[in-house]
């Protein structure tokens, strides 16, 4: 089965994808695929659910990114996954930290094929829903074309027909997880390439990419695009999505709307015993490059930090922005 979804998503990343994050880009694109941060399976079977993989239906389409190298152990998390009504389950091969390393998952194991086809064959087995493979286009000196062709034709065997490929290779010797990617050049032709070697198959590319001019041009040669970072660091992209990528009539929201549809949310963390800091750290670049921009950020920078702080903090926060407190200088602009 392929998802339409898959035409954009938002990139899985640590400290960063959770539920509340997710919550906010739903209110800017409802028809982007979103991730959750990487789950350990060790994590999935053992940890606390609600915590680490909770979510609200309003999510929806979203998917559950695990980690892990243990074909059982993996195949009880993705049933679980599940269970708990995840939409896809996307096993992690690009992450090249020391970390992961040393548990025998991420991106070292590109150089383990007939592992991951183990994996993904008994997550498929273990429970219905769709499985995925988001992976790197070759791992330290494996930089030949035929690493990857191979990587992915002895993967795919076992039925999964969707991956996330970033184009770049991953050092795992010498680089940290940030220069991992920074410094490895781009190489979006050897994504093409796989593509049109595999036009059966979902490819969906990810890596440098800013812009949604960007992602329509690289829509041109794959299925689908992910965005990473621009997301997090200019959200506000999000809000042309559903029109440029899915074709949809309906005028997006702006950012006043999306942050007030963020409020009744924030409420009910925090009386579920949250804090407004949980949530506020995902929106601090909505304003980015508009005037009022910095002092938006500085508002909840500075009023959040109380544990007591409310939704008010917000409603401030917005009502700044969007029409201007006290006379803010165009020099104030992000």
């Amino acid at each position: 089965m392929r998802y339409q979804a898959h035409r954009f998503s938002v990139a899985p990343m640590m400290d960063w994808t959770d539920r509340h994050c997710r919550v906010f880009h739903r209110g800017l694109t409802k028809r982007a695929l979103l991730y959750t941060e990487m789950v350990t399976a060790d994590a999935v079977i053992r940890g606390d659910r609600q915590r680490l993989l909770g979510f609200s239906p309003i999510e929806h389409p979203i998917a559950l990114q695990l980690g892990g190298s243990n074909p059982a152990k993996l195949a009880e998390a993705a049933s679980i996954g599940a269970e708990l009504g995840y939409d896809e389950i996307n096993l992690n091969i690009g992450c090249p930290s020391d970390r992961v390393q040393e548990g025998r998952f991420g991106a070292c194991l590109m150089a383990e094929p007939e592992l991951v086809a183990a994996c993904v064959s008994a997550m498929r087995a273990s429970q219905p829903v769709p499985v995925t493979v988001k992976c790197r286009i070759g791992i330290d000196d494996q930089d030949a074309e035929a690493d990857l062709q191979r990587f992915v034709d002895v993967v795919a065997a076992t039925g999964v027909s969707t991956f996330i490929v970033h184009a770049r290779k991953a050092w795992l010797k010498g680089l940290s997880p940030k220069e991992n990617r920074e410094i490895p050049p781009l190489d979006y032709q050897r994504v093409y390439r796989l593509k049109a070697r595999h036009p059966e198959l979902t490819i969906v590319i990810n890596g440098g990419i800013e812009t949604l001019d960007e992602a329509s041009s690289h829509l041109e040669h794959v299925d689908g695009v992910m965005l990473g970072r621009a997301a997090y660091q200019n959200p506000f992209i999000l809000a042309d999505v559903d029109s440029r990528i899915f074709g949809e009539n309906a005028a997006p929201a702006s950012r006043g709307e999306a942050l007030a549809e963020l409020i009744p949310y924030a409420e009910r963390h925090i009386q579920n015993g949250g804090r407004l800091s949980n949530i506020t750290k995902h929106i601090l670049g909505i304003y980015h490059g508009q005037p009022r921009g910095r002092a938006f950020r500085r508002l909840l920078s500075e009023r959040v930090t109380d544990p007591s702080a409310t939704v008010d903090v917000l409603r401030d926060a917005i009502a700044l922005a969007e029409h201007g407190l006290g006379r803010e200088e165009q020099s104030d602009a992000a």
